[in-house]
């Protein structure tokens, strides 16, 4: 089991906004700037393979992009290139990290010096979630779909584990980045179930901007 101590302080990011990777999920990506191809070579060469989604938040009266405090760590795990030179790969959810400070250099890409001992829960087992009303869920998850014309195997959906379910929805729900940053820090995987529930009733009533999760 990966330890706290064993990730590095050091690591590339991919602000990209309304991405979402959390532990033990799994994020396709498709990469084809020059930056983030130079990104990925670099990565492949580290014993860890570990990048950083993170997401971009704009500055009020500035061009500038900065990056949220907190993003999630995936490990390269798949791996395709296409014939024109594009990548297709595979991250899965490591460990949330929470950003010290950006880390300048000569890499075409960003990268951040990070912390990940606020999230030591992240390396354990899969979370549990004993208020789980898995029924009531499904219910309220089926209205959200047809509203949002949506498809899924439900068949998968109805045996899948909580914490991959949730977590799995929490990723693929098509939000706001916002609401997908406040599903990202969630302190617990109840928190998360909680404040997606809470996103898809918010949809379904037709909410306004004002009614998103901070």
């Amino acid at each position: 089991m990966i330890k706290a101590a064993d990730l590095p302080d050091v690591i590339a990011v991919f602000p990209l906004p309304g991405a979402l990777l959390l532990p033990r999920a799994k994020l396709p990506l498709h990469i084809f700037e020059p930056r983030y191809l130079a990104m990925l070579t670099d990565c492949m060469k580290t014993d860890g393979r570990l990048i950083g989604m993170i997401q971009p938040r704009d500055v009020p009266g500035s061009a500038e992009r900065r990056l949220q405090a907190i993003g999630c760590a995936g490990r390269l795990t798949g791996f395709s290139e296409t014939e024109d030179g594009r990548y297709m790969i595979t991250l899965s959810g490591i460990s949330r990290f929470r950003v010290r400070e950006e880390v300048q250099g000569f890499q075409p890409y960003r990268r951040c010096a990070v912390e990940w001992a606020p999230f030591t829960r992240d390396l354990g087992h899969a979370e549990q979630d004993a208020a789980f009303d898995r029924d009531g869920f499904l219910l309220l998850l089926g209205r959200y779909f047809q509203a949002m014309n949506l498809s899924t195997d439900w068949g998968n959906l109805k045996d899948a584990e909580a914490e991959l379910l949730i977590n799995s929805l929490s990723m693929l729900c098509p939000f706001e980045p916002e609401d997908k940053q406040a599903l990202l820090e969630a302190p617990s995987l109840a928190t998360r179930r909680e404040t997606l529930v809470a996103l898809m009733e918010i949809a379904l009533r037709g909410g306004t901007e004002g009614e998103r999760l901070q």
